[in-house]
């Protein structure tokens, strides 16, 4: 159902990327910029990381920082969020203010040392702003809105 673009010979271009994540993945998307943007000095680059079971995808970072990937899926998108072992006590501790969901994903996370890997595809505007969150929780806004 949530079908990716895995052919890493064929890079999409901007009207692919839009057909295949649909309108609601495109609000969703176009959303998630507008924050970024507002909160940091964003460098967007596409990118077919991590192999052949991923896809493409937008990768987000702020000058040098790494702040998550979005992987384009049929109708949907897909955000990756890594939490580093420094960050993990703050994410605990700001726990109880999120989403079942976003509590259910960190718990199954893809591990790494104390932090690790949350795979968070979005279908709602809660779920993107739980995602938000993570982000800053990795990255402190450096703008002020």
């Amino acid at each position: 159902m949530y079908e990716r673009l895995l052919n890493k010979d064929i890079t999409p271009d901007a009207s692919q990327i839009a057909a295949h994540i649909g309108k609601q993945g495109g609000i969703l998307l176009n959303k998630l910029e507008k924050s970024l943007n507002e909160k940091y000095d964003i460098v967007r680059e596409l990118k077919f990381p991590f192999g052949n079971s991923y896809d493409w995808g937008f990768k987000y970072s702020h000058k040098n920082k790494y702040l998550c990937y979005v992987f384009f899926e049929k109708n949907a998108i897909t955000v990756t969020v890594s939490i580093g072992n420094g960050e993990v006590s703050k994410l605990n501790g700001q726990l109880n203010g999120f989403l079942p969901k976003t509590k259910k994903l960190w718990d199954e996370r893809y591990p790494c040392g104390k932090g690790g890997w949350v795979n968070y595809r979005a279908l709602t505007d809660n779920e993107l702003t739980d995602i938000l969150k993570l982000i800053e929780i990795k990255k402190k806004p450096v703008k002020k809105r």
